[in-house]
């Protein structure tokens, strides 16, 4: 599958646009790889063009200089070109010489000695780079650390991710912008989103208002249902055995949604009505036939599965619970014993008991009784 196709995929499905960040990360491994195939490609024609490709023709002049002229060109052929051609060029002057016949002199020096000389050839302009000025830039710089490296690497990984993403759905909104197609792809909200476009908004409108509401069933619609679909064909005294009540009232309601129908009678006394399910209700379900139906087992595993993950929510609440609990209590008698150390010690301590000293009047009467004894 290809990574176009893939991104289409994507589109389709998401409920929500679907941003290039996003195909990124999914898809960069394949982004940057159809990248490289792309350049291979383009390589290959270019070098297959060169290899084809005509030389260019060459004219020689008199004065030994070359006119290059592109593949499939022609020389002008007017008598001025003509007559610059056959004429000898005076190379200081650069106006065509006179045309006479040379004297041989034996005096006179050579025409080798007398011609200008040529100016010196100029050097060759410095080749230019072709990278592009993202992948200068995330080349290597001298003087960085790896860490700088690595984000730099990073850096111009993601770039070349997104530009090779974002060609692909480029060409996947000009795919579906031709008129064969009731479709486009939009950009919006910062992604892409699949849309019908609006031309065709009333026949969408109308088919819209054709469709049936959406269907609700009750839990004991749901139940009966599911007894029906696995034990077919199935009589209601059966049904209303394995769920414990009377499924009279849900039985009507499933006939009048033709979810189920009668499959004839039961071959006992009474001959009850045999029920099964019908195609609405692959329909509804997206079934291809009953045997789709999780088997037992699977019901007993999913069952299993729900009920531990219910005891470890169970045991996470309880063990959230206990330490919150804890930590009030350890708060509560925290308090408590602030509050009994208070008591004990109040913040201003009673004042020492002040004991009397006679005072200097009651001395001398002291001493007045003792000397009366």
């Amino acid at each position: 599958m290809s990574l176009k196709a893939k991104l289409e995929a994507v589109i389709y499905a998401a409920e929500e646009p679907v941003t290039l960040n996003q195909l990124a990360v999914l898809f960069a491994d394949e982004a940057l790889e159809w990248r490289a195939e792309q350049q291979k490609l383009a390589a290959d024609a270019e070098a297959s063009t060169a290899a084809s490709g005509e030389e260019p023709l060459l004219l020689l002049t008199e004065d030994s200089e070359f006119l290059q002229l592109e593949p499939g060109a022609e020389p002008a052929a007017d008598a001025a070109t003509e007559a610059s051609i056959e004429a000898p060029v005076d190379n200081s002057t650069g106006a065509p010489a006179a045309a006479e016949t040379p004297v041989a002199d034996p005096q006179s020096p050579s025409i080798e000695e007398t011609s200008a000389e040529e100016p010196p050839a100029e050097p060759a302009p410095e080749p230019v780079s072709s990278e592009s000025p993202d992948e200068t830039e995330g080349s290597e710089t001298p003087g960085l650390t790896a860490e700088e490296t690595a984000k730099q690497a990073a850096r111009q990984r993601d770039r070349e991710v997104r530009l090779a993403l974002r060609e692909l759905l480029d060409e996947l909104v000009e795919d579906y912008a031709n008129d064969s197609s009731g479709i486009e792809i939009r950009e919006i909200a910062g992604g892409f989103r699949m849309a019908t476009k609006p031309e065709y908004h009333d026949s969408v409108r109308t088919f819209v208002k054709s469709l049936k509401p959406a269907m609700k069933l009750s839990l004991p619609a749901l139940e009966t249902l599911a007894v029906i679909a696995y034990k077919q064909p199935v009589t209601a005294p059966e049904v209303n055995e394995i769920r414990g009540v009377e499924s009279s009232g849900v039985f009507g309601s499933l006939l009048a949604r033709k979810l189920i129908a009668t499959a004839g009678r039961k071959q006992v006394v009474g001959r009850p009505i045999l029920y099964k399910t019908t195609k609405e209700f692959l329909l509804r379900f997206g079934l291809k036939d009953v045997t789709e139906l999780p088997s037992m087992e699977e019901f007993e595993k999913m069952a299993a599965t729900e009920l531990e993950e219910t005891e470890i929510a169970d045991a996470e609440l309880n063990a959230t619970a206990a330490e919150e609990t804890e930590q009030e209590n350890s708060v509560e008698s925290g308090d408590e014993t602030d509050n009994a150390e208070n008591a004990e010690s109040p913040l201003a301590p009673d004042p020492a008991p002040v004991t009397a000293e006679p005072t200097a009047e009651a001395a001398p009467a002291e001493d007045a009784n003792t000397a009366l004894e």
